[in-house]
């Protein structure tokens, strides 16, 4: 009898009881590893590509850490704007310390000792951040813009990104 037939004669109830069965032994499995995840540790979230939603797609992240009772801090390498929806709605926010680096686009400044020296000036700003134990996310936006000109040193970055705790 094929799952259809089966299905085609079975009683609401004895489904029910089937999917019951079967979700029983879904959240055990769910449980156990969960229970065997026993290690803390940081994450280093990366968003890339071409086009927009990287950094949308990092404040979501910045409001559930804030939905869970985070401290968060941002620092914005390249914008020079301190006008977004999102930078409006998050300054609002106790929890988040938001930094406004860059003095606009590189295409936009044309001017590669001021950027360097605002990204400079906006990783010092983010060791800060990932120094602080009681900051729980660190949004570096626009970072990979800052290191693809070679405006900081990605070793110097790396190091700083690996000693976080």
């Amino acid at each position: 009898m094929s799952a259809t037939d089966l299905n085609a004669t079975s009683t609401d109830e004895e489904r029910n009881a089937r999917h019951k069965a079967r979700m029983e032994r879904k959240k055990a499995v769910v449980d156990a590893a969960i229970a065997a995840a026993t290690d803390t540790r940081g994450l280093l979230l990366v968003n890339t590509g071409n086009g927009k939603g990287k950094s949308s797609a990092a404040f979501g992240v910045l409001a559930r850490a804030i939905g869970h009772g985070m401290k968060v801090g941002v620092v914005q390498f390249v914008k020079g704007r301190s006008d977004t929806g999102e930078e409006a709605f998050f300054r609002r926010q106790p929890e988040v310390s938001w930094h406004v680096m860059g003095d606009g686009f590189t295409w936009d400044t044309q001017d590669r000792s001021a950027d360097m020296a605002s990204a400079k000036a906006g990783w010092e700003q983010a060791r800060r951040f990932l120094d602080n134990p009681e900051i729980g996310l660190v949004v570096l936006d626009e970072l990979n813009i800052a290191l693809k000109y070679a405006y900081l040193d990605l070793a110097e970055v790396l190091h700083d990104i690996n000693s976080r705790p």
